[in-house]
């Protein structure tokens, strides 16, 4: 599935687009192919202009990226109408994609699988931090809503699913909210294996120049992915024309480093701590 209500405060456009690519993604990193689609909008009154206008354009997205992945929408759910004195509720799309995994064999899972393999980040990272769930934690919105560059985002999950096929993954993450940072936290405590990340090493635009806007951005189209040494050349060979860079390796420890882009530790977390964490109430 993918949504961020957030994404739709401050576009319904790119809310929508980016709902299909983290739905899409999902199935990608486990084995699917044949993906469909199925929507679930939750709207205001359409019937007021600045309603019915954000409305039209989560729909021309929904068009846009359905017809460029080639992911057609088989079914859906409206609820409109859905205001109150205070107003009208968030603009909201949930996304629900289905597929085929031709081999459940080969299903790939996120959990770390042995130390000294390696980690790679598949796909370009942008300063796109707007309604991300980092500036959410700052008290922020934001501007900078994350895009999918259609061709690129396409041609990535289509690689993806041929190395999957070939044997080259062993364990997969997309990301999405918290980004680089939550994927490699939930493959690492999934495991029980630590993970060394360098951030130097990451694909991203020539303005990303901060620690956290690299570990945080929720930009679209990526997967953080575990290789063998054994299978490096052919893994790097079949993504050569797809933003691709090794990023770490799994590690024995408990541990997940990460070194900053000045070559400094940024993060040195506990693997024990960080799942604590996670499983924890909003309060805790």
């Amino acid at each position: 599935c993918g949504m961020n209500t957030n994404y739709g405060k401050i576009d319904p456009y790119w809310m929508a687009a980016s709902g299909i690519d983290e739905a899409i993604r999902n199935n990608v990193a486990v084995g699917g192919r044949r993906i469909a689609l199925l929507d679930n909008f939750t709207w205001g009154n359409p019937e007021k202009p600045d309603r019915l206008g954000s409305l039209v354009r989560a729909c021309q997205a929904c068009y846009d990226y359905a017809k460029g992945f080639q992911t057609p929408f088989i079914s859906g759910k409206d609820s409109l109408y859905n205001e109150s004195p205070m107003g009208p509720v968030t603009p909201t799309l949930l996304i629900t994609a289905i597929g085929v995994n031709p081999d459940i064999r080969k299903t790939v899972s996120i959990e770390l699988k042995q130390p000294e393999n390696l980690v790679y980040l598949v796909g370009e990272t942008y300063a796109e931090l707007g309604g991300s769930h980092y500036y959410q934690l700052k008290g922020y919105l934001g501007k900078t809503v994350p895009r999918v560059r259609l061709p690129q985002a396409k041609k990535t999950m289509d690689l993806m699913t041929g190395a999957i096929d070939s044997g080259y993954v062993r364990s997969c993450h997309d990301l999405s909210e918290g980004g680089l940072a939550v994927a490699a936290a939930e493959m690492a405590f999934s495991s029980g294996y630590g993970l060394e990340l360098d951030l130097r090493k990451v694909p991203r635009a020539d303005e990303m120049s901060r620690n956290d806007y690299v570990l945080f951005s929720e930009s679209n189209s990526r997967f953080l992915v575990e290789v063998t040494e054994k299978r490096r050349e052919n893994f790097e060979a079949l993504m050569k024309d797809t933003a691709c860079a090794e990023v770490g390796m799994v590690k024995k420890d408990g541990i997940l480093s990460v070194k900053g882009l000045n070559g400094k530790q940024a993060v040195h977390a506990d693997l024990e701590e960080l799942r604590r964490r996670w499983k924890s109430t909003l309060g805790g």
